[in-house]
C-alpha cells in the first residue's frame, strides 16, 4: 500500500486516511483441520489406489488456486473503527438481532 492508494473500510466502505489512527488492519489466516485423520484396522486394507484415483476425479475440475483455497487461505482486511468495534465483538457475525 502506497500512500497514493485509496483504502476502504471493507465493510462500510467509509475512506480510511492511512497515519491519521482511524482504522484498523486485520489479518486473517484458516486453514483446514490439521489433525491427522483416525485409522481403523479395517482402513489398512483398503485399495488406496483407488483411493487415490477417486480423490483426483473428484477435484478434477478444480483450478490449483481453488484447490489450495480449500487448504488455506490469508487475508488482509480494513476496518474503520466503529466497523472494527462491532466486528471484534461477534467476528463470526453469529448476533442476528
Amino acid at each position: 500500500m502506497t500512500t497514493d492508494d485509496a483504502l476502504f473500510c471493507h465493510r462500510c466502505a467509509a475512506e480510511l486516511q492511512p497515519g491519521a489512527g482511524d482504522f484498523y488492519v486485520v489479518k486473517i489466516e484458516a486453514f483446514a483441520d490439521p489433525t491427522p485423520p483416525s485409522i481403523s484396522a479395517e482402513d489398512l486394507h483398503r485399495d488406496f489406489r483407488a483411493e487415490i484415483d477417486r480423490l483426483i476425479e473428484q477435484m478434477s475440475d478444480l483450478s490449483d488456486t481453488e484447490a489450495m483455497n480449500q487448504i488455506y487461505q490469508k487475508l488482509t482486511i480494513y476496518l474503520c473503527g466503529p466497523c472494527y468495534r462491532k466486528w471484534i465483538e461477534d467476528p463470526a457475525g453469529e448476533d442476528r438481532t
